[in-house]
This record gives C-alpha cells, sequence and structure tokens, in this order.
C-alpha cells in the first residue's frame, strides 16, 4: 500500500481499505465469476487430438470425423448459476451431428443434466436444437426448436441459468425453455447435486436428423464447431458450504425469479413461431401426461 494512502486516511484508512479487500477475496470464492478460459477452467475429456485451442485458449475447435468425436468438461462443478458459451455450429451439410453444450452430475443412477443438443440438417434446412431436463434420475422431457437464424454464420450465445426457483434456457437474450421448480407439488427438480460443464461433438445419425432418416455425409468430414467467451458463474464444489444456500447470490434476486416482461413476449414468440416438438404434447410416448406439463411448467 502506497505512502500516500497511508498519509491520506490513517491508520482508519488502512484498516478499511484492507477490510474491503478481504470482502472481495471472501466474496471471490463464494461466487467465481470472472471469465472462463479454456486452458484455466477446463480440460479434454475425449480426443485431445480433435480439440484445437485457438487465441490461446480463449476460442476452440472441436473436430468430427470416421475415426472420433470429441469431448471437454469443466475442472469444477457448481451448485445454480449461470453458465454460457457463443458457440458457432458446423456450416452446410450437417446431418447426423449432434454438438452438445450440457450439465450434468456425472452420477450414475440418481442423474441431474440440462441438455443443449444442437441437431445437425442437410444443407438448406433449418437448425434444430433440442434441449432436455434430467431431475432425481429422470430424464425424457425433450422440447426441439428450430433456430430462426443460421448458427453456422456466426457466433451466438447460449445459456443456461439455473437458481431456486426456475431453469432457463437462452439463445442470445431470448428464452426458449423455462422449467420452474415445483418441488412443494412433488415434481423433481435438480437441488441436491452439483453439476459441471460439458460439451461435446459426436455422430448420432441414427436419430439425430429426422428421427434417423437423415445420415452422416463423410465425404463432408471433417466437420467443424467453435466455442468461445466461456462464462461460468456459480458457487463451485467443493467450496463454502452456505453459497448454494446464499440467497444474496445474484442469480437468486428479484431479477431473476421469473422473465421479466421483454423476455415473456421473446419466449411467447418462440413458442409461438419455432417449437417443432414438446413432449408433453406427446401422447404417443405418454398414455399419462407427465405431472410437470399439468402444472404448466
Amino acid at each position: 500500500m502506497s505512502m500516500a494512502i497511508i498519509n491520506t486516511f490513517g491508520n482508519v484508512g488502512v484498516y478499511y481499505i484492507v477490510l474491503l479487500l478481504s470482502w472481495f477475496l471472501v466474496s471471490g470464492v463464494c461466487v467465481w465469476g470472472r471469465p472462463a478460459t479454456f486452458l484455466q477452467d477446463f480440460e479434454i475429456t475425449w480426443s485431445e487430438t480433435h480439440i484445437r485451442q485457438i487465441d490461446q485458449g480463449r476460442a476452440i475447435q472441436l473436430i468430427l470425423d470416421q475415426n472420433s468425436g470429441c469431448g471437454f468438461a469443466s475442472k469444477s462443478k457448481y451448485m445454480f448459476g449461470r453458465v454460457s458459451m457463443k458457440i458457432k455450429l458446423i456450416p452446410g451439410d450437417s446431418a447426423g451431428t449432434v454438438t452438445a453444450f450440457y450439465m450434468n452430475s456425472d452420477t450414475d443412477t440418481v442423474r441431474d443434466e440440462l441438455d443443449f443438443e444442437f441437431l445437425g440438417n442437410r444443407s438448406g434446412q433449418p437448425y434444430t436444437v433440442q434441449t432436455n431436463i434430467y431431475a432425481h434420475g429422470k430424464g425424457d422431457r425433450e422440447q426441439r426448436v428450430n433456430l430462426w437464424f443460421d448458427p453456422s454464420a456466426d457466433f451466438h450465445t447460449y445459456t443456461i441459468m439455473w437458481n431456486h426457483h426456475h431453469i432457463v434456457f437462452y439463445v442470445d437474450d431470448f428464452p426458449i425453455r423455462v422449467y420452474k421448480n415445483s418441488e412443494g407439488k412433488g415434481i423433481p427438480y435438480p437441488t441436491m447435486q452439483a453439476m459441471g460443464v460439458y460439451s461435446t461433438l459426436w455422430e448420432a445419425d441414427n436419430w439425430a436428423t429426422r428421427g434417423g432418416l437423415e445420415k452422416i455425409d463423410w465425404s463432408k468430414a471433417p466437420f467443424y464447431a467453435y466455442y468461445k467467451d466461456f462464462d461460468i458463474e456459480g458457487c463451485p464444489v467443493p467450496g463454502p458450504a452456505n453459497c448454494a444456500s446464499n440467497q444474496s447470490n445474484w442469480w437468486e434476486g428479484a431479477a431473476y425469479q421469473a422473465l421479466n416482461a421483454i423476455e415473456a413476449r421473446r419466449y411467447r414468440w418462440v413458442r409461438l413461431n419455432h417449437i417443432i416438438y414438446d413432449y408433453c404434447q406427446d401422447k404417443s410416448r405418454f398414455s399419462v401426461t407427465p405431472p410437470e406439463c399439468l402444472a404448466g411448467i
């Protein structure tokens, strides 16, 4: 600390400055919000030769060819918060490929998971994003939305907001799915397990495009997807025990407990114009309507 500060404030000033710095350090442990980088915060989990770092780890390229796909994951898990990445998807004929960005508890029997899955297409057809939610080991909550832009032409931001009130999937600033916490009605909601942040690029031509009717054209390989601007703001685990239950975390604030008026209008627009599949409406799969659908979430 400089002599100028000491001379100006004296011992009292020094005390309060040290106290303020200590508060910031403690807060930084509880709520981790610095911009993430691939080098510091993620690790390759599948096929190191198929992931290339760009711009000193601030961006990466994922590669899919006939030999392998690839994947990476955060080094830490988190309890609640917001995660986002900017992704530029595979251009041209990407039928049969899946680019995934998701959170996962990495537990076999009672899994929690929040999924973005970008389903490849034949050239000229809309890109479809599938979302799914696993809570307490139960999934089968798929919804599909056709994107209203070409996600391979430029980077777009994909975000998962997860707090004690709801889970919201965003494409840029447009919410495309909301899953409310209705545990009070006996409906499972992920509140007990921390989740890591994952991404994979892989071949799934048995189901990804038109239910598997469209297969991968390997003559177009290799396929590339690009990521940048990693952002994780949440409670790292292991970490302070009270962080995940701390209602003063910004993502638990009143502004994030429900969609605001602009988000609600955008959400209605997406649901009216771009949703192409909702498990709640699929009577062939569910003879009994899932309880969360009846609850309007």
